[in-house]
């Protein structure tokens, strides 16, 4: 069996270029027959957590999985390599077409493999490291990273709703078909009446805000209707 595995980390990715990639490669091989195991998950998530896991305990000997690159098994060096490891152990060959290799049950591919979870690793921590050093230089910039100190949000999920909440538990409905109605956990709206749901709606602004990190709803609304 040939599993073509595709992998996303958000909805507003697509899947249609890796099948794409996936489809190309196996037009050139003459390999037929694909069956798509796909997914819009975190590959920060645990295998078994995803469709991959389902995949690896079906798939038998002389099976093939094809990923576009070995990122879109796992975001880490050591999930990476226990994914390979599990499929090698299986015979389960596994082609990474954009580094152009075929891992199979040798010592060689045991090298690859470890090379290129090693390098998907190294990348995620550049990032990260990139990431903070943007933030650092933003703060020495002068610029707010987060809300302002002693600011606190004014509008929440819920606000809009408010209205119609206290008019459904006078109504007598329960506290978890109103959650349902509103597409959140009991939880949020038990906090959100029990902390928010009389709060005064914020004033209208009367001057320019100033700028900074995360606006307010009022703030972003007042910079959209004030664009140039």
């Amino acid at each position: 069996m040939i599993y073509g595995y595709i992998r996303v980390s958000t909805d507003g990715q697509t899947v249609e270029n890796q099948k794409l990639a996936i489809k190309n490669f196996c037009r050139y091989r003459r390999l037929h027959h694909v069956q798509w195991i796909s997914e819009t998950i975190s590959g920060t998530k645990k295998p078994e957590k995803r469709k991959l896991g389902k995949l690896l305990e079906q798939t038998q000997e002389n099976d093939t999985i094809i990923v576009t690159e070995l990122s879109r098994l796992g975001r880490s060096l050591m999930m990476i390599l226990d994914v390979l490891q599990e499929l090698l152990e299986k015979k389960v060959r596994v082609i990474a077409i954009k580094e152009g290799y075929e891992l199979g049950d040798n010592i060689q591919s045991k090298v690859l493999a470890f090379a290129f979870g090693l390098s998907a690793e190294i990348e995620r921590t550049l990032l990260s490291e990139r990431t903070k050093q943007g933030l650092e230089r933003a703060k020495k910039a002068g610029k707010q990273i987060g809300r302002l100190p002693g600011q606190k949000p004014q509008h929440y999920k819920l606000t809009p709703y408010r209205h119609k909440i206290k008019r459904w538990l006078k109504e007598g409905r329960s506290k978890l078909s109103i959650a349902r109605e509103c597409g959140v956990t009991w939880c949020t709206l038990n906090r959100f009446i029990n902390e928010h749901l009389n709060d005064k709606p914020p004033k209208p602004l009367t001057e320019k805000p100033k700028k900074h990190g995360h606006p307010t709803i009022l703030e972003k609304q007042w910079f959209d209707k004030h664009k140039e």
